[in-house]
């Protein structure tokens, strides 16, 4: 299967992090390679920059794969393409200001550890101004949060993170397809359920194309 992907960490994650996810795609017949990034030393702008070029040099077709931070720019670069992604998969994609980012956004530590991509999290006008994907693309939602009365979500369907409604895009989406999977947000790219249906959707895209 000639089909190349590209996976992006998410925040406070390293491209370690997505190094299994990478394996079994490479085993599935992919050339798959992750994007490394540090929130906590890089800019946006000159990330996002980054980014657009290691893409446009990317051969067609290609996927884009991305986890929380990282489909966040995904999203900010898919106008911009040269060729735009065959398909787009985001693993809990925070699409609002986040619940926890805007409580600790003001802390110290927080602003230390995450930069400016960190408190971009938290701003209401920059999540909003995110463009929407166009092309087909699979939502993963984890499920595996605590709930409860002390819980940050109260009772709330959560992975740890963010909130199921923190991921959602507009119902009306026709391109956006969402799975449930039963994962905690820092580890979901490793859930088999996600890994499975990744591939089958990658090798459909694929065999449409063929034909």
């Amino acid at each position: 299967m000639n089909i190349s992907a590209l996976l992006l960490h998410g925040l406070g994650r390293t491209p370690l992090s997505m190094a299994r996810l990478a394996r079994r795609l490479r085993a599935a017949g992919m050339d798959a390679r992750c994007f490394g990034y540090s929130a906590t030393f890089e800019r946006f702008a000159p990330c996002r920059a980054r980014l657009r070029a290691r893409i446009d040099a990317l051969t067609p077709p290609y996927v884009l794969i991305g986890h929380s931070l990282g489909t966040a720019l995904i999203r900010s670069v898919l106008p911009e393409l040269a060729i735009p992604p065959q398909s787009c998969f985001f693993l809990t994609p925070p699409t609002v200001a986040c619940r926890l980012a805007r409580r600790f956004a003001s802390h110290r530590p927080y602003r230390w550890l995450t930069g400016e991509m960190g408190r971009l999290l938290a701003d209401p006008a920059f999540m909003a101004a995110l463009p929407i994907p166009s092309m087909p693309t699979t939502v993963y939602v984890g499920t595996r949060g605590w709930r409860g009365r002390f819980s940050p979500f109260a009772d709330a369907v959560n992975d740890g993170i963010l909130s199921v409604e923190e991921t959602a895009f507009p119902d009306t989406l026709p391109n956006v397809r969402r799975v449930v999977i039963h994962a905690a947000h820092t580890f979901i790219m490793n859930h088999q359920d996600a890994v499975r249906d990744m591939i089958a959707e990658i090798k459909k895209a694929g065999s449409q194309d063929v034909v």
